[in-house]
């Protein structure tokens, strides 16, 4: 085996944060995301929230009462934390930071204070943040009333707080228009994979160089 192929895969994870107004993307290219790369884990954010019918315990979110939900912020057991539409979010801290030692790369679906505090945090070396922009704000309202799963109040209250959401595409990494979904997807894909090449995200390359080194100098003695 080649020495590259015994040394190659010891990087740490990638936090890779998702945010977008609601309706323009971020959850269905998150689950594309991952249905491309099956290694790649989601960060199932916990929330006080009622679950919706077709939404299951530990897989869409971790349902909690207020209470619990602020004891974990008090315990230090949350990366972020928000509040939204009158309910509170938050991405549960040891999950992700096992799944970024194991080198395990993960998908964050949160807003703009979510990314910021994430990173902001212990994790900031680790973020590749990306904002979804819609291609019009028509279109992201039309996508809101497809999907069929708010009241017009709660679909114009989305509508009021995207404004200001949008305002900050200028704190994340790559910003990438949705006007089309597949040609999103594509695009992610290659920020990825680029992201993870990167040579300071590739610690096993020091080891690889200087095992290169030594060949020369065995090259020279013999």
């Amino acid at each position: 085996m080649r020495r590259a192929d015994m040394i190659q895969g010891t990087r740490r994870g990638l936090a890779i944060i998702l945010s977008s107004p609601s309706g323009a993307g971020k959850s269905t290219m998150a689950r594309r995301l991952m249905e491309w790369d099956p290694t790649l884990s989601f960060s199932v954010s916990a929330t006080t929230r009622a679950p919706r019918p077709d939404e299951t315990e530990g897989v869409h979110y971790y349902f909690r009462s207020r209470e619990a939900f602020g004891k974990m912020v008090l315990d230090g057991e949350m990366l972020e934390h928000a509040e939204v539409f009158g309910n509170h979010y938050g991405s549960p801290r040891a999950p992700v930071e096992e799944a970024l030692r194991a080198g395990r790369d993960v998908i964050f679906d949160i807003d703009w204070q979510g990314g910021q505090q994430i990173r902001n945090s212990a994790l900031g070396r680790d973020v590749v943040s990306i904002f979804i922009l819609p291609p019009s704000i028509a279109e992201l309202e039309r996508r809101l009333q497809d999907r069929g799963q708010d009241s017009p109040e709660v679909i114009e209250a989305r509508m009021a707080k995207s404004e200001a959401e949008i305002s900050h595409w200028a704190e994340y990494d790559y910003v990438l228009v949705n006007d089309d979904a597949d040609a999103c997807e594509a695009r992610l894909r290659t920020i990825l994979t680029g992201e993870r090449l990167r040579r300071d995200r590739q610690p096993w390359l020091t080891e690889f160089t200087r095992g290169l080194g030594a060949e020369f100098r065995e090259r020279e003695a013999t």
